[in-house]
Parts: C-alpha cells; structure tokens; sequence
C-alpha cells in the first residue's frame, strides 16, 4: 500500500506526518510525506517556531512527486492539518488527479478542527472549507465527536443522535465514518468509545479513557485505521486494531510520564496489534 499524506511536521514530539508516517510504515505502507506546515513543535505549547508553508510551495512538492510517476501506484491519500486556508484547494486537486491516475485510491481526510474542550485551533477559514469543499470529495472522514458536529451543524451526544449526525457527513459524500472520540452521557465512567460507519453497518468499541492530553494520537488514529480498513475493507476489524494500538501506544505515554507520545517505543502494538478490545456491532 501506498500512501500520499498531506500533514503537518514538527522536529520535536509527534503530530501530524510526524506521529502518523512512522506508525504507517511499521505496518508496511510506504508513506510521501508532504508538510503544510514545520513547526519546531506543535501549538498545544502555546509557542513555536518555523514556517506555515504557502499553497503554492506545497502544490509544487505534490507536482514534483506527480512528474516522476508516482500516481497511478497511490492507494491512498491522507490529510490532516492544513495549515493555510489555501491547503484545501491543493488537496482537493490532489484528490482528483490521483484518481484521474488510479480511479480505486481512496482519499481519506482527518478534517482537523479543534475539540470540545479546546473549541477550535486552526484559521478562521478551515472548518468552513472543510465542510463546503473537502468533505465532499472524501471516501473515508475521521472526526472527533466535535469535529463530526460542526460538519453536520449537530450537537451529537448520545449513540443515537451521533449515529444520526454520521449519516449526515456519509449524506455529504463520505462512505465510511470513523468518529474517534465517543463521549456520551450513558457510557460506563472512565471509558471512551470510538465508533466505524460504512455500507456493511456501525461498530463500536470502548477503551478505558487515560488522564493524559495525547497531542498526536488523532493523526496516529487516522492513518492506522485507514490503512487497515483499505487492507481488510472490514470497519469493525479495523477498529479493534486501531484502538488496540492506540490504547497501548497512549498507556505506554502515560506510564514514562512525559508528555510527548512515545512514537517509537510502541511500535510493536501497531505491528502486532493485541486486539484487547471487541468492536459491537449497533446498527
């Protein structure tokens, strides 16, 4: 498998291509990494330094990446932080001009936005540009529970109203779901549940819910499961191996007591994954 991801870079931590290539690639999947950003750090620290990279500069890196062949063996392109408003159209021409050159790769989109309790953290102009114009052109989304309601102008809580709120992004193209932080009101205390959508039905799995802000774990969540659900095209097995991983690579975090995630010290709980967890089938 072969992956085109289009994300941010940091040189110290792990967000963005900095927390997803490595894991993709402990897994088997050859990564292109294209920045849209590279930061010294991510901006959870409330200061960094280094460039937000111009549409056109990154434009050019994919057209260069284009010019020596590479499109028609992409299998998937993969986007998360887009840095400047003017990212989004570059992706969406991404998009259409590697399945102009292979028309099975599949374009699967973290639509980054913020969370409940941080509210947004990028431009002014991101959210509404995912929404009207990146969204659309997606297979695969994996939003946080936040992120899924700003897209559908919903407030998902409960299973029900987020099992609504997901048939409204699949109404916006989107065939298959992944909602990444599942938070509702009846769940057992101290968890946290992830929930897969697609054609086949809707999967849920329950993780405990560790004390510990895991800055990256969303970028490392969307590229594994798109990776496994490309390779399985199976959403409730793509979902316990994600969230096996995910668990294990945040548990590990925690446990050394730093704040940055432990990329490289869990890389055997994304290549041979624990499955401690069963996903549910709910619909």
């Amino acid at each position: 498998m072969k992956v085109l991801s289009i994300q941010s870079a940091v040189a110290y931590g792990h967000v963005g291509n900095s927390a997803a290539v490595f894991p993709l690639q402990r897994i088997g999947v050859e990564v292109l990494p294209v920045y849209t950003v590279n930061f010294s750090n991510h901006t959870g620290y409330g200061a960094w330094r280094g460039p937000m990279i111009a549409a056109d500069d990154v434009r050019d890196v994919i057209l260069g990446i284009e010019e020596r062949g590479a499109f028609p063996q992409i299998d998937v392109v993969l986007t998360g932080y887009q840095g400047g408003a003017g990212i989004a159209e570059v992706i969406v021409d991404a998009v259409r001009r590697v399945k102009e050159a292979n028309p099975a790769a599949v374009y699967s989109c973290d639509p980054v936005m913020g969370n409940a309790k941080s509210g947004c953290f990028v431009a002014p102009e991101i959210p509404e540009l995912l929404r009207e114009r990146v969204v659309p052109v997606a297979d695969i989304i994996t939003p946080n529970q936040f992120e899924l309601g700003y897209l559908t102008r919903t407030e998902p809580a409960d299973l029900e109203s987020t099992l609504a709120s997901v048939d409204l992004a699949r109404a916006m193209g989107p065939s298959t779901v992944l909602v990444t932080s599942v938070e509702r009101p009846d769940r057992e205390p101290g968890t946290v549940e992830m929930l897969a959508v697609d054609d086949a039905g809707a999967w849920i799995v329950r993780t405990p819910q560790l004390p510990i802000k895991a800055n990256g774990s969303g970028d490392v969540t969307a590229g594994l499961f798109t990776a496994h659900y490309q390779a399985t095209k199976d959403a409730a097995l793509a979902l316990e191996r994600t969230a096996s991983s995910i668990f294990d690579l945040i548990e590990l975090t925690l446990d050394s007591g730093e704040r940055e995630l432990k990329i490289v010290e869990a890389q055997e709980f994304y290549a041979h994954p624990r499955l401690q967890f069963t996903a549910t089938r709910v619909r």
